[in-house]
């Protein structure tokens, strides 16, 4: 499993939970099945430059802002306006 991956997933899978939304909630909202959000959070799959630029619009973050692992993101992170 790719390190970059599983760090990843962590990341969309705290965005969610600090938004708390469930999978279901959370794969609508990025436009994908819960599926495909389940093997992300898991860092068994990865999103597409596509994918990741609509989660980056549907999250109101920019796109480096998902890949910043640091622990001190998720204040930025609750403080975002939902769409």
């Amino acid at each position: 499993m790719s390190a970059l991956r599983e760090k990843f997933g962590n990341r969309l899978k705290m965005i969610r939970l600090a938004r708390k939304m469930s999978q279901e909630q959370f794969a609508e909202l990025l436009q994908i099945s819960v599926d495909f959000l389940s093997l992300i959070e898991r860092g068994i799959n990865a999103p597409s430059f596509e994918n990741l630029e609509v989660f980056s619009a549907q999250l109101g973050i920019p796109v480096n802002e998902l890949f910043v692992f640091e622990i001190n993101t998720y204040v930025s992170v609750t403080n975002s306006v939902n769409p």
